[in-house]
């Protein structure tokens, strides 16, 4: 996938040492309202906190606006989850532990991947297309979910369908109505204070994830701006990543604390 800056989707990949890694992977999408990509705090710095934990992490660079709108980001990151499956065995991971986390525009990136999943291509002239694009489980932090004119982030919803989208699009990547039973589990992080992306966007998605029986952790901190990535100097929503650890754990994606 990496072809070039801009134009084409890269894929960073960044491996634990053998002895700590665990075979569990992970697919970071940052932010960056469909319109950039808050690459340090919401890339880098997550990948080297998951190598930490003993995780794979591949730091996905989408493509986006100006340039690229629907469903340009979505293809890319389905085909990182179809890389990281297809490439396992080389780089010592469990194919069936492969997750995707992503921030505000990436975080609906992120759960567009899992809920609107695509299965394996057996025909597919390319191998890669030959394995399955769901992620096995989702991290969601701060997400857009709804591109429903309540809620939506009105920023996102304009670069990823157009100033004057096609309803059929606002209804498809508006996801809370898009979630099954075959929605993979998910971990979510919002606060109550967020004036970019409304926690309601969180919300539905944990209540349509409920409905559906899917299994869904979700934590709502009352303080805290939107963008914070690990904790931005907040004490209180630096403890997310803490608790993610402990849902993957429960979750059998990782060994149990020592």
């Amino acid at each position: 996938m990496d072809k070039g800056p801009g134009h084409e989707p890269t894929l960073t990949v960044y491996l634990p040492e053998a002895d700590t890694a665990t075979g569990t992977a992970i697919v970071v999408c940052p932010g960056g309202g469909y319109g950039g990509l808050a690459i340090d705090h919401e890339g880098e710095q997550i990948a080297q906190w998951l190598l930490q934990e003993g995780i794979a992490a591949f730091v996905l660079q989408y493509r986006h606006a100006p340039h690229y709108g629907h469903p340009i980001p979505l293809t890319d990151a389905q085909r990182a989850v179809r890389t990281v499956r297809a490439g396992a065995a080389d780089w010592g991971i469990t194919p069936d532990r492969i997750g995707i986390l992503g921030f505000s525009a990436g975080g609906h990136l992120s759960a567009s991947t899992g809920i609107l999943h695509e299965g394996p291509q057996p025909d597919a002239s390319d191998p890669i297309d030959r394995v399955s694009a769901r992620p096995d489980f989702m991290v969601l932090l701060y997400p857009v979910i709804t591109m429903q004119d309540d809620y939506t982030h009105n920023g996102s919803r304009k670069n990823l369908l157009g100033a004057e989208p096609d309803p059929a699009l606002v209804e498809r990547y508006s996801l809370e109505r898009q979630v099954n039973e075959s929605t993979p589990p998910a971990f979510l992080v919002h606060t109550t204070d967020d004036q970019a992306v409304p926690v309601e966007n969180n919300v539905q998605l944990y209540l349509a994830l409920h409905r559906n029986k899917v299994p869904v952790e979700m934590h709502i901190y009352e303080k805290g701006r939107h963008g914070l990535g690990l904790g931005g100097g907040d004490a209180a929503f630096a403890t997310w990543p803490g608790h993610c650890i402990d849902w993957l754990r429960v979750r059998g994606l990782l060994p149990a604390a020592k």
